[in-house]
């Protein structure tokens, strides 16, 4: 490698180096010269139709792969993207945004150029994103510029939150010392006090083993923590009652007896309450206790029956320990006797959604598809390693009932709710599987369940997909509007209605080619035979190509307990009123 090499190339090998194999984004004036170096850094340009959906592409890819890259021009194309950043910021999704500025004798003049809000201002934009980053870096100097894009990769690893980059136009090119690529970056967490460690550890198991109502609730943080595998071993080994946050679905291997869905309080499609309200030990896992992630807090289990094990901290009750918890959960894991835990089991015993499916008959096929079987029912068409996503609202909701297959994701926002946030996404994410089959890895398939309003705020990035020829499958629950609104406020309101477009159209109009050398299938479903007849298919199940089905639903219909949550939330913003 050359002493020298430029900064741009510099910034681009480091993304390689830490597992990035794409960078999402919009050209731009300030950041075309950047761009030049993508390639030969052995990255993939993946141009979005728009900024704030490259955002959101980022982010999916990021929550598959640990981290993504995401680059924008200055000012108006780092305000589109903002509002997607923001949420990475708020869900713990590693993104590295590059932004492309004017030149460093632009700043130095104060003249107005394009792009800018007024003259003396010019760093403005940067202010802004310092709220909702981890770290930031602005590469004036070439002399400092490798050990601020060290850091900042650092940061956004060890925190798993974005991070903010300004590469000035004329930096691009800029001669950097390329020696240092040869060090690998510092991205594992700083090591625990082994004397406090091995002190929480010991009152952790001491109230493990002395527990009569113990249960394991995992949320969301789980994933970008890192302690995916610890977490479901735990549950494992105790055979504790384990439970998930909404946030947290998909985490814990669905096929563990003693995993019983997602704990939604009284609004889900089971009722765990008795049981938690009456616990003694709760083992709260990566918790973002927001209010919809925990239906009105009524998820969250009480305080002083609460280990809650985050990122950097393990709390007990209402005392907090500095603790670092990837080696926590290593340490707890090989100290903990199994032979010592209760061998108790609830009393009634716990359902599960293996059970609801169970006891469900087989549908009339001329029935209408109705919200509340239909995710449970969908449950047999997963396989493992597919990673599915569900948009906010019905999805979301109707998501917690999916019974998963050992290895399959599921990912949803937990507090975000950005409405659009999730067919961009799953391009990320099937970006990400395809790098994963080209490393002779066996992804699963990417499988998108989107509401139609949702789909409408983002369509575009349909051509996303299909310019790169990407796997995708999406189900588009077609219920005439933003049906969530609807119960809240607004039942029939204008607001809350959406042109009725032509759904299946779109590939053609996104320019899906016509000589077959790209799978296109498409599919319109009113009832349950032909909602059935299609996950039967073989050619439809490869997920191969984009596959499209456009199932249509009541207007009003939700799960009936989502319902009553609805109902309760309107009455809450009507008493808000008042």
């Amino acid at each position: 490698m050359s002493k020298t090499i430029p900064l741009a190339s510099y910034l681009f090998t480091r993304l390689r180096q830490l597992g990035v194999g794409a960078v999402h984004g919009e050209p731009g004036d300030y950041s075309l010269r950047a761009l030049d170096f993508i390639r030969p850094a052995g990255l993939r340009w993946i141009g979005n139709c728009n900024e704030l959906n490259a955002g959101y592409a980022a982010d999916g890819y990021a929550r598959v792969k640990g981290m993504s890259a995401l680059c924008t021009t200055y000012g108006v194309g780092e305000l589109s993207a903002i509002n997607a950043v923001a949420g990475s910021y708020a869900e713990y999704s590693p993104v590295v945004h590059i932004v492309g500025c004017p030149a460093r004798k632009v700043y130095a003049s104060n003249r107005l150029v394009h792009h800018a809000l007024e003259v003396g201002n010019m760093r403005v934009y940067a202010d802004m994103y310092a709220r909702i980053t981890a770290a930031q870096a602005n590469l004036t100097d070439a002399r400092t510029a490798p050990d601020m894009i060290d850091r900042v990769l650092e940061e956004c690893r060890v925190q798993s939150r974005p991070v903010y980059i300004e590469l000035p136009s004329d930096m691009a090119e800029a001669q950097v010392d390329g020696s240092r690529l040869s060090e690998p970056l510092h991205v594992e967490p700083s090591a625990n006090d082994q004397v406090l460690e091995g002190a929480v550890v010991e009152d952790t198991l001491n109230r493990i083993y002395s527990s009569q109502r113990p249960y394991i609730l995992v949320d969301g943080l789980v994933r970008p923590d890192g302690i995916v595998d610890e977490v479901n071993e735990l549950a494992r080994v105790t055979g504790f009652p384990t439970l998930a946050i909404t946030f947290g679905g998909g985490i814990i291997n669905g096929s563990l007896e003693n995993y019983h869905g997602v704990h939604a309080g009284k609004f889900g499609s089971l009722d765990h309450t008795p049981y938690t309200d009456s616990a003694d030990l709760a083992l709260l896992f990566g918790p973002l206790l927001s209010d919809t992630n925990t239906q009105g807090w009524s998820a969250v289990p009480k305080e002083d029956i609460t280990i809650s094990f985050r990122r950097n901290s393990i709390d007990i009750g209402a005392t907090s320990h500095e603790l670092q918890i990837k080696s926590f959960m290593r340490s707890l894991l090989s100290k903990l006797d199994p032979s010592k835990i209760s061998s108790k089991k609830p009393n009634p015993p716990l359902a599960s959604p293996r059970d609801l499916l169970k006891s469900l008959s087989p549908p009339d096929p001329s029935a209408p598809i109705d919200q509340d079987t239909f995710y449970l029912r969908l449950s047999p068409f997963f396989r493992p390693n597919d990673i599915i996503i569900c948009a906010n609202g019905t999805s979301r909701v109707g998501g917690r009932d999916f019974i998963l297959p050992p290895g399959a994701k599921l990912i949803s926002s937990g507090v975000w709710f950005s409405i659009g946030y999730t067919l961009p996404a799953a391009q990320g994410v099937a970006v990400a599987q395809r790098e994963a089959l080209e490393a002779g890895q066996s992804p699963g398939r990417m499988i998108l369940f989107e509401g139609d309003g949702s789909f409408q705020a983002t369509a575009q990035e349909l051509s996303t997909i299909i310019r790169y020829r990407l796997d995708v499958t999406i189900f588009i629950v077609n219920n005439d509007g933003y049906t969530t609104e609807r119960l809240i406020h607004g039942l029939h309101e204008e607001y809350n209605d959406l042109a009725p477009w032509r759904y299946l159209e779109a590939p053609r109009f996104f320019g899906a080619p016509e000589d077959g050398s790209y799978a296109v299938e498409t599919h319109d479903v009113k009832n349950w035979g032909q909602l059935l007849q299609v996950l039967e298919s073989e050619s439809f199940g490869d997920g191969k190509g984009l596959k499209m089905v456009n199932v249509r639903m009541g207007r009003e219909d939700v799960t009936k307990n989502f319902k009553a949550a609805l109902v309760l939330a309107g009455e809450q913003l009507l008493a808000e009123l008042k």
